[in-house]
């Protein structure tokens, strides 16, 4: 007889029987489809349970331009398995057409002139129409949002995250997790949780000083007859990741105990379904999802994977809807006697010229953004320049960053930390105050100077370096590799902690960076409590002004080998 588990496998690889509206062959039958609303929202109904997944937004309201990430490296046991795999290499594995409508959402070969073709992507009053399609054919969808919603732009920055609860409120969320949020500070945080019409859930918070949950682990609903678990899970290394000081009383963590404790309390309360809304990042949730038994879907966010097709690890799905509005994901499941019996799942692409916009949530949207109007539309300067962020090592955005710090900080070396957030500007695109703050607006932006040993720059890149390339997922604790200006280095991502990096040398003068040898070092965002400096955002917009236009060098300066 074939096990649970065995049939789950199979939904998996049934194809010939989905199509899009399933998984597996999602590409080529994509492909053959026109670009219609209708196209991008066919979906045949299935089960008894559905949810909506959105995650990483970003305080993106409008249509963006965001490029994937070039490279995206696994190690250990996960190196070459989704998420990372990247261009022509995703492209092959999903069997998605070179140069169709989502070869250009998921990858990034040749996305300017993709991007010039399907245009701008995103825009929350068009994922209120893709969220109002869903739940008129399932009234009682989950709307679940995976967290990283109220940070990332000038007017959250300006309002302190207000705007972003205004137009998600009008989405009507079910649940929603965290992350940057929390950077916003504890009490701006108490101050908008206390008057969210949904549950702010996370099963991974305490109370540092009393050693007790400080949230709401999960909440139950009922849905299609069927008991459903949401359990929230933050994200686990926010006092690492980003300032403690801004959150003093809680701690955070992976806690895996802590969530097969939950996950047996939703069951023993009568759960059919358990989904853990997270935002752990991919390679987190995998591991877990391998250690804990009986969840049966984890919404995974925090390190922006888009997946046309979901990742099962024994029993358990993994969702992966990108980033910064740019995909909805629509999961249909059947429930039954307590199980979760098959499933249909479609990643939904928001391609914002194909997608109406709801008129009530875009008129919500040019409303909370009317008062900062003319900051946001000022014109700085033009890029000559793909600028993006996206990839482990390398985003143009960030090498423009630095080498505005070093010139206005007069610094040998600048480092730009490696945020994920920012969505992309095509060549002969105005800059505008606007797309400078979606790559800088948050609330730690001062830009520091100081001096630093290369023993310590040294000890600062094979930090981060574990950070991002330690085998064991659950000591990965999210962002990508710092960004370097003046400086380039090699490293191996196989090698252990301290002996990744070597070969660091200064561009202007070919020299090998001296362990012994104070330089001048230009950054920002530390995590310090303190920090002087101007915000970044003032300090970079000095400095295009100067410019006019903007022209960022192909950046060959990190070499990389063991992936």
């Amino acid at each position: 007889m074939i096990s649970r588990r065995d049939f789950l496998q199979a939904t998996v690889a049934a194809s010939a029987l989905w199509g899009a509206s399933g998984v597996g062959n999602w590409g080529r039958l994509a492909a053959q489809q026109a670009l219609t609303q209708d196209k991008l929202l066919e979906f045949e109904d299935y089960g008894n349970v559905t949810l909506i997944h959105i995650t990483d937004i970003h305080a993106q309201m409008k249509p963006i331009w965001f490029r994937e990430p070039e490279i995206n490296l696994g190690v250990g046991e996960v190196n070459g398995l989704p998420p990372h795999v990247t261009g022509a290499d995703f492209l092959k594995l999903f069997n998605i057409e070179t140069g169709s409508p989502h070869a250009y959402a998921l990858t990034y070969p040749d996305f300017e002139a993709l991007a010039k073709g399907y245009g701008r992507m995103g825009g929350l009053d068009r994922c209120k129409t893709v969220i109002k399609a869903i739940r008129a054919a399932r009234p009682d969808a989950l709307l679940l949002d995976g967290g990283d919603t109220w940070q990332g732009s000038l007017t959250a920055e300006r309002t302190k995250g207000q705007d972003m609860v205004n137009v998600m409120n009008a989405l009507k969320p079910d649940a929603m997790t965290s992350h940057w949020e929390f950077t916003l500070g504890i009490d701006r945080v108490t101050e908008i949780v206390e008057g969210l019409d949904f549950p702010f859930l996370g099963a991974n918070i305490f109370d540092a000083e009393w050693d007790e949950p400080a949230y709401e682990p999960y909440k139950m609903f009922e849905v299609g007859g069927a008991q459903v678990a949401v359990i929230g899970q933050a994200f686990p290394y926010l006092p690492i990741a980003n300032p403690k000081w801004m959150f003093p009383n809680l701690s955070f963590g992976v806690r895996e105990e802590r969530m097969a404790e939950v996950v047996q309390e939703v069951r023993d309360a009568g759960a059919d379904l358990v989904v853990v809304l997270s935002h752990n990042g991919f390679d987190v949730d995998r591991k877990m999802a391998g250690k804990v038994e009986g969840i049966d879907v984890i919404l995974t966010g925090h390190t922006h994977d888009a997946l046309p097709e979901p990742v099962m690890v024994g029993q358990t799905l993994l969702i992966a809807s990108g980033s910064n509005g740019k995909f909805i994901s629509r999961v249909d499941l059947d429930v039954q006697n307590g199980q979760m019996m098959g499933f249909r799942h479609k990643l939904i692409p928001i391609f914002s010229d194909v997608i109406e916009p709801d008129a009530e949530v875009a008129a919500l949207i040019d409303a909370e953004r009317e008062p900062f109007k003319a900051d946001l539309e000022e014109v700085l300067g033009t890029t000559d320049s793909l600028l993006y962020r996206r990839g482990n090592f390398n985003g143009t955005w960030d090498d423009l960053i630095c080498n505005a710090l070093i010139d206005e900080h007069q610094a040998d070396i600048a480092l730009s930390p490696g945020f994920r957030w920012g969505p992309s500007l095509l060549p002969g695109d105005s800059i505008t105050r606007e797309d400078l703050h979606n790559a800088t607006a948050m609330s730690y932006p001062a830009a520091y100077r100081s001096e630093m040993t290369g023993e310590t720059l040294h000890t600062i890149l094979e930090d981060v370096a574990d950070n991002l390339f330690n085998p064991d997922p659950y000591y990965q604790q999210g962002g990508d590799m710092v960004r370097v200006g003046g400086m380039g280095y090699h490293i191996d991502v196989s090698k252990p902690q301290g002996s990744r990096i070597t070969n660091m040398t200064m561009l202007k003068t070919g020299e090998a960076v001296d362990p012994a040898k104070t330089y001048v070092v230009a950054g920002w965002a530390s995590v310090n409590e303190g920090t002087e400096g101007p915000a970044i955002w003032d300090l970079v917009e000095g400095w295009i002004k100067k410019q006019g236009t903007v022209t960022v060098d192909p950046n060959t300066s990190v070499q990389v080998t063991g992936a």
